[in-house]
C-alpha cells in the first residue's frame, strides 16, 4: 500500500527531533531582577558574577554557561533545580559558592518567589552567613552590591568596623603599648633636662 505524505507532513516529522532536543534541554534562566536592585540599591555597577559563575550569566557557550555545560555538569544544573526546599546542598555549575548558598539556605522555591520584592532576599539569608568571613554578612554585601566572596570587596566603612571589631583587643593592646612609650619618653626628657642643666652655686 503506497502512503504518500503532504508537505506539512514531512515537515513536522523533520522538525520532531529538534523540539525534543529543545525541550529536553535545561531551560535557561536568569533572574535580572536581583542584580537590577541591588545595583539600584548601592549605586555600584553589579553584574551577574555577584551569584554566577560567569559575570556574563547563564546564556552562551562559555565557563559557567549552560551552552557550555558536559553531561555531568547538566545531572548537576537539573539536581540544583529540582532543589525546591531549604536544606538541600547543591552544585549547580552555573552558580558560584554564594549562588549556590542562596538556593542551600532558602531553597529554590522561595528564592522564586523572591523575585516579586528582591530586596527581601537580605532578610531570608541567614545574618550569621558571611562566606568570604570579612565581617559583613552576605545579605547586607547584596544590599551594598559589593562581593560576598572577597574579602577585600565591601563598603570601606563597615569593613573598617568590621576590622576594628575583630582585632579590638590588638587596638587596644597597640593603644596601651603607644601610650606607656610616650609616658616614658617624656620621663627621659624630663630627667634629660635635669641632668644636662646648669647647677645654681649658692652665694657665699
Amino acid at each position: 500500500m503506497n502512503i504518500s505524505f503532504s508537505r506539512t507532513s514531512k515537515t513536522l516529522i523533520a522538525v520532531t527531533p529538534v523540539l525534543i532536543w529543545l525541550f529536553a534541554m535545561p531551560q535557561t534562566q536568569a533572574y535580572p531582577q536581583f542584580q537590577e536592585f541591588s545595583e539600584k540599591n548601592s549605586g555600584r555597577n553589579v553584574n551577574c558574577a555577584m551569584c554566577h559563575v560567569n559575570g556574563d550569566g547563564p546564556t552562551g557557550d562559555g565557563k559557567g554557561q549552560i551552552g557550555g555545560l558536559t553531561k555531568e555538569e547538566l545531572d548537576s544544573l537539573m539536581k540544583a533545580r529540582s532543589a525546591l526546599a531549604p536544606g538541600t546542598l547543591v552544585d549547580s555549575p552555573i552558580l558560584n559558592k554564594f549562588g549556590n548558598e542562596i538556593i542551600k539556605d532558602i531553597g529554590k522555591r522561595k528564592f522564586l518567589e523572591l523575585r516579586q520584592n528582591p530586596k527581601d532576599l537580605a532578610k531570608a539569608l541567614p545574618a550569621q552567613s558571611d562566606l568570604d568571613q570579612d565581617g559583613i554578612s552576605d545579605g547586607q554585601e547584596y544590599l551594598d552590591g559589593t562581593d560576598p566572596l572577597n574579602p577585600e570587596h565591601g563598603d570601606p566603612l563597615k569593613l573598617l568596623m568590621a576590622n576594628l571589631n575583630k582585632y579590638r583587643l590588638h587596638v587596644i593592646l597597640t593603644f596601651i603599648a603607644v601610650m606607656t612609650l610616650n609616658w616614658g619618653i617624656m620621663q627621659f626628657l624630663k630627667g634629660l633636662e635635669i641632668l644636662t642643666k646648669p647647677r645654681q652655686i649658692p652665694k657665699a
